[in-house]
């Protein structure tokens, strides 16, 4: 069963502020929900012309022709970017209409297909192919141009393969299906009339090792690749592939981390790397790759339990959250912030489920059907929830209007954390009052499909995997705004919530495959946190300037680490920390299973909180962190504590603090992520 859209939709809407996807997107695809945080974002939005980072290459589109580079980094203490320099531009020669816009022709899990109509040229840009693909549909003859000066373009024996060697030092080599005439000057190659397929890959390093390599696969090009969720915990990829021969693509660390050898028959290439923002890109051969990450148990309450002394002072502080929890003092109308305080709420009545003080559940569930009820059923005056068509997808009554409003979310911009919140208190609120579940599970349904669904069905109502990215196995949240460094997303914690709230909403369902799917999502998206967001003392990944001042990447982009945050300069530490912990729930303790790494960033963070004016809320998420290592010290820390973030609670902090162990080595890296894995080993 494929998790597609229900029956159930949210009433219509025409947004104002959307873009028209028609520029872009071929006609036979307009008719289908589109894409909205993918990989190649930045080529369907305004102009076309923003680079996108198609690993190990930016590729940029601009008036009928495509541009490649192989970037280099630039590292200082605050951010790491790639520098985006017009290494080749390939474009038709004699174009009749050169101002043409390109056209995306079809997309995928792991590709994008697009097409230079006016040039007869098409492209197969296919995440972590060495090689960019052109299929030249019709006879005319090609130019490649560069910024550089060309030293050599030497051809071998059949005018199949030709080397490019530029004067910075890099050297490229271009392959044809056919025999190809290529003349040059000191800054562009133009080429005969041709027809058939051209493949140009830059040499990494400029080794004649790894150019044996890329003759050898030379000729079996991917043309498309899809990502097919086989079982829990696992992934897979299939590529398909043309010519013939064996497919070479290149692995990212994590990918490495999780390939199964033993279900994959691949061969990884150790000394075939290209550079990277995100590690060292590895060959691996082979059509179809099997990924498997851990398992993670969803859970509604702690993994380990509160400890039974520690019950009354929890209990004394539900009673005072419960009893100040008030449908109608809420002030806000912001999707974002609504969702923070519901999910608030419903963390009180699993912590009150969990210490057995079940006398405060029924002013909670009240709390919880007044606040979340209009928002299903309409009648939130000021904002709501709505489906448009165009690009198909819910946005807000708001966003709909402003595409400032609720944080972008009008237009898809951090759709997995405003709804995830939401889920949140909905899979609760299913679970301790089944009938109202049962009522208003079409509207659950169609609020988790609008960035979960898993259909590729034409009919669907929402895009697939709306913020995932199924090869880079975590989420974006860009939306549709145009950024030169490509989407990006700033809190993993929030996206760890979005899909373990849908995974409890499946427990509270009895949906299996809800579960199965949220909880894979969940466990690739941790896995991708401690990958690229942790930055560990000792780690090469990012370099040694910025790892030394970096323990948290502040937000990632495609292109981009930034120490900085959205809403927060670098020196803000507490709520960098924050921002990649809240909300506090059961899965944390997996997301910050490295207890080495969890004392090294609070030792970090700690001696930004002497700072004037940090907020009593961010301090709470120190606390928590530093809990883990040091359980006594936290907790007299937040008895302290005099204010809390508006998703936070007394109880919520005190819970936590009371499931830690009493002591954990620094060796102990919470590799129980899955009891029944625990004690059958």
């Amino acid at each position: 069963m494929a998790l597609s859209s229900q029956p159930f939709i949210f009433p219509g809407t025409q947004s104002t502020v959307l873009p028209d996807p028609s520029a872009f997107f071929a006609p036979h695809l307009l008719s289908n929900p589109l894409p909205t945080n993918s990989f190649f974002q930045n080529f369907v939005l305004k102009n076309g012309d923003q680079p996108e980072f198609i690993h190990p290459y930016i590729v940029k589109s601009s008036l009928s022709s495509l541009t490649l580079c192989y970037p280099s980094q630039f590292h200082n203490p605050a951010f790491i970017y790639q520098t985006f320099i017009a290494d080749l531009t390939i474009r038709a020669l004699n174009n009749p209409n050169p101002n043409a816009p390109h056209v995306i022709s079809s997309f995928d899990d792991l590709s994008v297909t697009l097409d230079l109509p006016s040039s007869n040229l098409r492209f197969f840009l296919v995440k972590g192919s060495p090689f960019i693909t052109c299929s030249v549909i019709e006879n005319v003859a090609i130019s490649i141009s560069t910024i550089h000066a060309i030293l050599q373009c030497s051809p071998n024996g059949n005018r199949t393969k030709y080397t490019i060697k530029l004067n910075n030092g890099q050297t490229w080599v271009l392959y044809a299906s056919s025999p190809i005439d290529l003349s040059n000057d000191v800054s562009s190659i133009t080429s005969g009339v041709f027809l058939g397929i051209i493949r140009i890959a830059c040499l990494p390093n400029s080794d004649q090792t790894s150019e044996a390599v890329l003759d050898r696969f030379s000729s079996c090009y991917p043309t498309s690749g899809n990502a097919v969720f086989k079982q829990p915990f696992c992934v897979e990829y299939k590529w398909e592939k043309k010519g013939w021969g064996d497919l070479l693509m290149l692995a990212h660390p994590l990918h490495l981390q999780l390939l199964s050898a033993a279900d994959s028959s691949v061969t990884v290439l150790e000394g075939f790397k290209y550079n990277s923002i995100d590690g060292e890109l590895v060959g691996v051969v082979g059509d179809s790759w099997i990924l498997k990450s851990d398992p993670v148990s969803v859970t509604w309450h702690s993994i380990k339990g509160v400890k039974e002394e520690a019950c009354l002072e929890i209990i004394d502080s539900l009673n005072k959250d419960v009893a100040a929890l008030d449908s109608k003092g809420i002030s806000t109308t912001s999707s974002y912030f609504f969702g923070k305080l519901i999910a608030r709420a419903a963390r009180l009545a699993l912590i009150a489920e969990e210490v057995c003080h079940l006398d405060v559940i029924p002013a909670i569930r009240k709390f919880l059907k007044d606040t979340v009820e209009p928002w299903l059923e309409g009648t939130f005056q000021a904002n709501g929830f709505f489906y448009e068509s165009k690009w198909g997808g819910i946005v807000t009554k708001q966003g709909a209007l402003d595409s400032g409003a609720d944080f972008g979310f009008g237009v898809y911009n951090d759709h997995h954390f405003h709804i995830g919140h939401f889920l949140y208190a909905i899979a609760v609120l299913a679970k301790i009052d089944p009938i109202w579940g049962r009522k208003y599970k079409p509207q659950a349904y169609a609020l988790m499909a609008d960035f979960m669904n898993l259909s590729r069905r034409s009919n669907s109502k929402y895009a697939r995997l709306r913020c995932f990215d199924l090869w880079k196995l975590h989420s974006w949240a860009g939306g549709l705004t145009e950024f030169a460094d490509g989407r990006n997303q700033e809190s993993t914690s929030e996206a760890v919530n979005a899909y373990y709230s849908a995974a409890l909403m499946g427990l509270a369902y009895g949906d299996t495959h809800l579960v199965a799917i949220g909880s894979t999502l969940s466990a690739l998206e941790i896995h991708s946190a401690q990958t690229w967001w942790h930055v560990k003392e000792g780690s090469t990944l990012y370099g040694e300037e910025f790892t030394k001042h970096n323990r948290v990447v502040g937000v990632l982009w495609s292109n981009k680490r930034d120490s900085g945050l959205w809403f927060a300069p670098p020196e803000w530490k507490e709520c960098r920390l924050g921002i990649q912990v809240l909300p506090i729930l059961p899965i944390t303790e997996l997301l910050f299973s490295d207890v080495q790494f969890v004392k090294q960033l609070v030792e970090w963070t700690l001696p930004a909180l002497a700072r004037e004016g940090v907020g009593e809320g961010w301090k709470g998420f120190v606390y928590t962190l530093e809990a883990i290592y040091d359980k006594v010290g936290a907790l007299n820390k937040t008895r302290s504590l005099t204010g809390f973030d508006d998703g936070n609670s007394l109880s919520n902090l005190l819970w936590w603090i009371h499931s830690r162990d009493d002591e954990v080595g620094e060796s102990d890296r919470g590799s129980k992520f899955c009891w029944f894995r625990h004690y059958s080993h």
